[in-house]
């Protein structure tokens, strides 16, 4: 008999000419590194880096420190990476990092990484659809004016698709994320090729439009303290930007060989993702000066436009499309899995934790979907910047249940342990606990909501166990 709340027992289902193994919770088990890889490079490589880099020059107008916080943010995020591939192994749950705090520290810690886990991606999922819409109305003149409808119709569409099962969703991610990797080497291979003779243009290019060098001043390098809260800032960005490198954890009973394939993945797209940021940047910083990436919002267009001229534009844009897509795919995923998980707990009513035949949480998709529709319809801003003060707030966590669950069970199956450990799960927590303060010392309007909203979670999460354990007691 499997344990559902378990999660670590399976079962074997049979259909016409193939086995398919299910775990306990009725996931099909279909999944491998590639998959896991995919799906982190499809929800992370996106719309920040294109916006990224124009802050991150803005507030350090020096090559060396430019790359530096890219550099720090991926061995950051590589530290981290052996911490999270230890638990991903030994906890091979679908949903995410909700499932180690839940084991480490208890259901409430759990419910409160994995309730705004799952609110915040829902919300993710709706901004990606905002931008898709947008970037369709830039490129189709008839679809612009149209950002709402046209949002919640790709909504829509990624929920049919994926309603169909995860051999759906999960080749629909694999596609994508090849395509828009392909799309970016292509854009980086053309930016180096070309890029020379595009830089030694700019002048007369600039000349021609009437610009002059100053129009496009170079910032000020600060020094001290202003300098401090400048790499603080550019950190920051450059964390938010690499954040879900961890994707393949919302998989894990989908996973074939967790054991296996869950660390695999974690570090492949860690170097996945870092090696693609690192050749992007390279590329717009050998086409354009420091000083024209400082504030721009889109320095990958313009790259673009100075290497394929006016269809420059078009170009990026089109990749942001499938870029975008692979996105919104990965988040319709994640998010799904993490109320599924909860429910399996008893954390979130039961029916969600129902598994249609093609392997998806059916009703907990269907949630998912309206959620997502409901931040498109309405003003979700700055209930998206509230909840991103929880993702440092779970990697945190996270971090902690790896030092906790060694001493409280130190009989665990562990197929890989963290290499380094305690040091390097140490540094993870450290760079995730001064990062958290960082987050709450330069954002005063956002971080207080976002811990009264942990205070208010405590009776929400009462309530919810009682009518589940009811509604559970009742069947």
């Amino acid at each position: 008999m499997s344990n559902i709340s378990d999660g670590t027992t399976t079962t074997a289902s049979v259909r016409t000419g193939s086995a398919v193994t299910r775990s306990g919770g009725g996931l099909l088990k279909v999944l491998g590194m590639w998959f896991g890889i995919a799906a982190a490079v499809g929800n992370t490589i996106a719309a920040g880096i294109v916006r990224s880099p124009g802050d991150i020059a803005q507030w350090l107008p020096n090559i060396y420190l430019f790359f530096g916080v890219w550099i720090v943010g991926g061995l950051y995020a590589l530290v981290g990476a052996s911490s999270m591939a230890e638990l991903g192994a030994s906890i091979p749950r679908s949903g995410g990092q909700y499932n180690f705090s839940r084991r480490a520290i208890g259901d409430y810690a759990g419910f409160i990484v994995g309730w705004s886990d799952w609110l915040s991606t829902c919300g993710t999922a709706a901004a990606v659809a905002i931008v898709i819409a947008e970037y369709s109305g830039a490129l189709f003149t008839p679809l612009a004016g149209h950002v709402q409808s046209i949002a919640v119709s790709v909504i829509v569409a990624f929920f049919l698709l994926q309603w169909r099962g995860i051999k759906w969703g999960s080749s629909t991610q694999l596609v994508t994320a090849a395509l828009k990797t392909v799309a970016f080497l292509v854009v980086v291979v053309a930016c180096f090729v070309f890029g020379g003779h595009a830089r030694d243009a700019a002048p007369a290019i600039a000349a021609a439009a009437g610009a002059t060098p100053a129009s496009t001043p170079m910032p000020i390098l600060q020094s001290g303290w202003p300098l401090a809260i400048a790499i603080m800032l550019a950190l920051q960005a450059v964390l938010y930007t690499v954040d879900g490198w961890d994707g393949v954890v919302y998989f894990g009973e989908e996973v074939r060989n967790p054991g296996r394939d869950v660390p695999r993945a974690i570090f492949g797209s860690v170097f996945s993702i870092m090696g693609i940021y690192l050749l992007i940047n390279a590329a717009v910083l050998y086409v354009l000066p420091l000083s024209q990436v400082a504030g721009n919002t889109f320095s990958l267009g313009t790259a673009a436009e100075r290497i394929f001229g006016p269809y420059g534009d078009t170009v990026i844009r089109s990749i942001m499309l499938i870029s975008l897509a692979s996105c919104m795919n990965a988040n319709q995923l994640f998010c799904s899995r993490t109320l599924y998980a909860m429910s399996c707990d008893g954390l979130f009513f039961r029916r969600a934790a129902k598994v249609n035949a093609g392997g998806t949480p059916a009703f907990a998709l269907f949630l998912s979907t309206v959620v997502a529709i409901v931040f498109v319809l309405f003003s979700f801003e700055r209930v998206i910047a509230m909840l991103s003060f929880f993702f440092v707030a779970n990697y945190t966590l996270s971090y902690a249940s790896l030092f906790l669950l060694r001493r409280k069970e130190p009989a665990m199956p562990r197929p890989y342990r963290a290499w380094g450990y305690p040091y390097t799960t140490g540094i993870a927590l450290a760079g995730s606990i001064l990062f958290l303060i960082g987050s709450i010392a330069t954002d005063r309007h956002n971080a207080p909501l976002a811990l009264l909203m942990l205070v208010l979670s405590y009776p929400i999460y009462r309530t919810i166990k009682f009518v589940a354990s009811s509604k559970g007691a009742e069947t």
